[in-house]
């Protein structure tokens, strides 16, 4: 059995009490054999900030606390985890006694840590944090693809990865663009996920919008965890036009009171800082 569905697509009670053991580990080699990533040689950096909005504790007291907690850990981890299994873990604090917030972020960032093989930073929002948002993200600024006139008479009719679609534009350049159009689904249930994805490019040969715009709608009818995807998208772009920049980025939206948000880069300072910050909330982007 794949361990990502350990608990996934099964039914499961939830813990009453901290639960650690819920916890699931899935290798990243898993997916990246498939694209033939080799995880000692990564062609990128990046990482997966997480936003979980259903956190809860008691107090000793017994009034319940309840805030966002945010976490975020690198993309060259041994390990990411499951979803999931992420919830059940992050419910059994649900009626459990702690002293404080910061108490639940060390046992998280340790629990973590742990589990995917990397260090994992981890913050707690409470309802009553001053400067809880930043005035924005630093990722806001990208075209929409589907707002382009030539995207009218645009054909569509692949709706599996075709790679093959994408098609030079002939010419040297940058390109920033985005689509709220990403749609691929659960590697395990099959179920429909939703998401932006960002794509920053810089160098001799770029892809035509269009072509770009039919790729990304193509993978509406592949099964993968969201870092997978991020990382397929990436790589694709890689190789066919040899990017002297290159950034990928999926802002999926929240299922089961969790969103993930993977980002991948040539270069960390091509990395949207502040959402890859995890004492920084940034403002809601469409699909958030």
């Amino acid at each position: 059995m794949q361990p990502e569905a350990t608990v996934l697509g099964k039914r499961v009670d939830y813990p009453q009490h901290y639960a650690p053991e819920m916890l699931v580990q899935v290798p990243r080699r898993l997916n990246r054999s498939i694209y033939d990533i080799d995880d000692a040689h990564l062609p990128f950096v990046g990482a997966d900030a997480w936003h979980a909005y259903e956190l809860s504790f008691l107090y000793p007291n017994g009034l319940p606390f309840s805030g966002l907690l945010k976490l975020v850990y690198p993309a060259d981890s041994e390990f990411l985890v499951e979803s999931k299994s992420l919830k059940l873990y992050l419910n059994s604090f649900n009626m459990d006694k702690y002293q404080s917030k910061d108490e639940v972020e060390r046992i998280v960032a340790a629990d973590l840590s742990k589990l995917v093989g990397a260090q994992v930073g981890v913050h707690i929002f409470a309802d009553d944090d001053k400067n809880t948002y930043a005035t924005g993200c630093d990722i806001d600024k990208y075209i929409l693809l589907e707002t382009l006139p030539e995207m009218r008479n645009l054909h569509i009719d692949k709706y599996t990865e075709a790679p093959e679609l994408l098609e030079t534009a002939g010419e040297s350049g940058e390109m920033m663009v985005k689509t709220n159009l990403l749609r691929s689904n659960c590697k395990i249930t099959h179920q429909p996920d939703w998401g932006t994805c960002y794509i920053r490019m810089k160098g001799a040969q770029l892809p035509t919008r269009t072509s770009l715009m039919s790729y990304l709608v193509s993978i509406r009818g592949e099964n993968h965890f969201h870092e997978e995807i991020c990382e397929m998208i990436y790589v694709r772009l890689q190789r066919l036009f040899a990017p002297e920049e290159l950034f990928v980025g999926c802002i999926y939206t929240r299922r089961g009171g969790i969103d993930i948000c993977p980002m991948r880069a040539s270069s960390p300072t091509l990395l949207p800082a502040q959402l890859l910050n995890e004492k920084e909330l940034t403002a809601k982007l469409l699909r958030q």
